[in-house]
């Protein structure tokens, strides 16, 4: 289960002026798309004999410069930048939210080759991921900390890669620690290619 924390954001802030007050400023959002960019080149890669120990050399340098400056979970950069794609967590498919309103948020994700299942179609399991952190998004936004109790993810049409599909996401109601969510992906033509609905728990006093 995914626990969805408290953005360091007030609510009221505008998303545009927060670039200068996040973590690791706009250097990190182009080190960030730097990374979405290796991941898809990796996953596409069928590379030539020679090349493949070189590739691993490289990566593992890179690897290694970067276990020097590994920060607690409470520093960290990744997932506390709601201005970047995916709040900047490589993991999650690179949505954008385009507009925030009373219980209802809407926007916009490009399934890259990172995320290819098979038959030129986004895996099945990427769309559970951006289901689950919108969601978990518009669960706190009704108030406090939450964390994921189930998910159902209904798949209606292949999801194609490297195409902009909108997607919208709804507060249905709220019981107590209990959010209702729902949200649909569609494609160009308006059609639903992915639907889901959840429920978030508000956490209680300790629980993490």
């Amino acid at each position: 289960m995914t626990a969805h924390p408290t953005s360091p954001f007030s609510d009221e802030q505008a998303w545009e002026d927060r670039l200068s007050e996040q973590r690791g400023g706009a250097a990190y959002g182009e080190l960030i798309a730097a990374q979405r960019l290796l991941q898809d080149r990796v996953s596409g890669a069928v590379l030539p004999p020679e090349l493949i120990g070189e590739v691993t050399a490289r990566l593992a340098g890179l690897s290694e410069l970067l276990g020097e400056h590994q920060a607690p979970e409470s520093e960290r950069w990744d997932g506390w930048r709601p201005d970047l794609p995916g709040r900047a967590m490589p993991l999650i498919p690179p949505y954008v939210i385009d507009e925030r309103g009373e219980g209802y948020l809407r926007g916009h994700v490009t399934f890259t080759r990172f995320y290819l299942g098979g038959g030129g179609a986004a895996h099945g399991g990427s769309h559970t991921l951006i289901f689950d952190d919108v969601l978990g998004h518009l669960a706190r936004l009704a108030g406090d900390v939450c964390r994921t109790a189930y998910l159902t993810v209904n798949y209606r049409r292949i999801t194609p890669l490297e195409v902009r599909l909108a997607f919208d996401a709804r507060l249905d109601g709220v019981d107590g620690r209990k959010r209702f969510v729902s949200a649909r992906l569609f494609n160009p033509a308006g059609e639903v290619v992915a639907d889901c609905d959840g429920l978030f728990l508000r956490l209680l006093p300790g629980q993490q």
